[in-house]
């Protein structure tokens, strides 16, 4: 079977990585091109996903893309707003993102924190404009934290101050 980029379509594009227990939920807009093409989360070269996560101490190596199934050993998961669809944020319509899928599995699996990998996906699920930083907590406690794109299409973005942020807080909580 093809995966199809660019489109919607009923097969999730890549697989959640969800369980109880977790402390960080990573959720992006939705898997990239190159991401689905690879099967992997945060597949594409210019992705600084896996370095940051190295860096800012959430794990004791820095991961390859193929090796996402590995995270939740860290106290990691990871989803996606828009989970049936595949490419740049540019193309992602409301219609594809699905704010109640990730709220039923946030009160599900209760991870300590909820952090959007960009604006774009804290927007859709909370329904107005967010900066960086520290939302409001869900009701169970889970918090929300909103962070910097890692796409290397955000780039001029690109901050790790909020990444250490959020790092620190995932081990006071």
């Amino acid at each position: 079977m093809t995966r199809q980029t660019g489109a919607a379509n009923p097969e999730p594009k890549l697989p959640d990585v969800l369980r109880p227990g977790l402390r960080f939920v990573f959720c992006g807009s939705a898997a990239g091109a190159a991401s689905a093409r690879a099967g992997a989360y945060y597949a594409g070269p210019g992705n600084k996903f896996w370095a940051v996560l190295h860096r800012t101490g959430l794990t004791p190596r820095r991961l390859a893309p193929a090796e996402f199934p590995l995270l939740p050993d860290f106290g990691i998961g990871l989803t996606d707003m828009a989970k049936h669809y595949a490419g740049g944020d540019a193309g992602i319509r409301r219609a594809h993102d699905d704010p109640a899928a990730l709220t039923a599995k946030i009160n599900r699996f209760r991870p300590a924190v909820l952090a959007f990998n960009g604006k774009r996906a804290a927007r859709a699920f909370v329904g107005h404009d967010v900066g960086y930083g520290r939302l409001d907590s869900m009701p169970g406690g889970t918090v929300l934290f909103v962070l910097p794109s890692t796409s290397g299409a955000g780039a001029a973005y690109w901050d790790e101050a909020p990444w250490r942020a959020v790092a620190a807080l995932g081990r006071s909580v």
